[in-house]
């Protein structure tokens, strides 16, 4: 590059801002969180940070839990959701390659059940305390129940993509233009 040349991929010009990088966190949180957890998280400052928390409830895009010892913020799990399955529905996938990933799924979480001997992850994380294991064998169900929990969220989504394949096509694909 000359001298009198700017670049087009110029690194500052693509650092998020503080405020992009709140709405990121408390966006991707999967429980409920403080302000001071996401301060730390964002690298931002605490009142600029709480404002744009605010903005997020006041918006609708997170909910704010008072009732405890600290506020907490969470997202609208049911937001997510449906987003998800719109992102899912006007991606490349057909209803049958979902279908496909549904089917091998529950194949996984069949599997955990009966390599297991149990029916849910938390039946799974008891059997640490039932059973003795070795470390690497804790941590692996301890994983392992993770992974289903998500896995669970997961086939919810999936599933409702399906159900609501139809209803979730965009308006072009539903019959002509919306009013």
């Amino acid at each position: 590059m000359t001298g009198g040349e700017s670049s087009s991929e110029d690194p500052i010009e693509h650092q998020p801002t503080g405020e992009d990088r709140v709405r990121m966190v408390a966006r991707q949180v999967s429980e409920p969180r403080t302000a001071n957890w996401i301060v730390s998280e964002a690298d931002w400052s605490h009142e600029p940070t709480k404002r744009v928390l605010e903005r997020l409830v006041d918006d609708g895009i997170l909910h704010r839990n008072d009732t405890g010892d600290h506020t907490t913020y969470f997202p609208d799990y049911r937001r997510q959701a449906i987003k998800e399955a719109i992102r899912l529905r006007d991606s490349d996938h057909t209803v049958e390659d979902l279908t496909q990933r549904l089917t091998e799924m529950n194949a996984q979480i069949r599997g955990w059940k009966d390599e297991f001997d149990v029916e849910s992850p938390n039946q799974l994380r008891g059997t640490i305390a039932d059973q003795v294991l070795d470390v690497t064998e804790e941590d692996r169900r301890r994983e392992v129940a993770r992974e289903w929990e998500q896995l669970q969220r997961r086939i919810e989504i999936v599933g409702f993509a399906i159900r609501e394949w139809d209803f979730l096509a965009p308006g072009t694909e539903r019959g002509g233009a919306r009013r």
